[in-house]
């Protein structure tokens, strides 16, 4: 049986965005958009960045350099309540996750389709586009509708040193699912670019 015990505190983290998003949800005319790609590897809903917004920053000047809606890049600080979370750092969110991929292979196998795959993006050494992983935490999510976030560690970019279990751009990822998982927003201060 999953252990569905919410964690207890609140957590901070933050969002790389446009600076003008950031402005709107700042002077509060907006919240921020779940996102809904079939490559978010936390299913859909709104992403951060556990404790770390220097990476937050940098995921939004990447997309900058990429060409995509990044103009300014900024960086939006939120509390959030991570509530009943399907951790993946917990065992049994991880049994979880797993019963949902033979479900989701078994869907796919009935309709004669392919799995969907997870795969490098460009230059990358990482798997950036996240179509199976997406395609297995939403369907533990529609199986299990009553879970506020979804928590992950994510392994990525360079090793560190020479043999290192450690990669340079290594995080902790939260997807929010419902808006009101962020508590609050914040500004970030004394953070600009490298």
């Amino acid at each position: 049986m999953l252990n569905t015990i919410a964690l207890p505190s609140f957590v901070l983290a933050y969002h790389g965005c446009d600076r003008s998003v950031a402005e709107e949800v700042f002077s509060g005319g907006s919240d921020l958009r779940a996102s809904e790609n079939d490559y978010d590897w936390l299913g859909h809903g709104i992403y951060f960045w556990e404790h770390n917004p220097v990476r937050a920053l940098d995921w939004a000047a990447e997309l900058k350099r990429r060409g995509r809606e990044i103009k300014k890049p900024a960086v939006i600080g939120a509390i959030i309540d991570l509530g009943k979370c399907l951790n993946l750092l917990d065992s049994s969110c991880i049994e979880l996750v797993k019963e949902a991929y033979f479900g989701v292979e078994s869907i796919f196998n009935e309709s004669g389709r392919p799995l969907p795959e997870n795969r490098i993006a460009g230059d990358a050494a990482d798997f950036l586009l996240r179509r199976l992983d997406c395609a297995v935490i939403n369907r533990a999510l529609e199986l299990n509708p009553d879970f506020d976030t979804v928590r992950a560690v994510f392994t990525e970019g360079q090793r560190i040193y020479p043999g290192a279990g450690f990669h340079e751009k290594s995080h902790i990822q939260i997807c929010a699912r419902r808006l009101d998982s962020i508590v609050a927003y914040f500004r970030v201060r004394g953070l600009a670019l490298k």
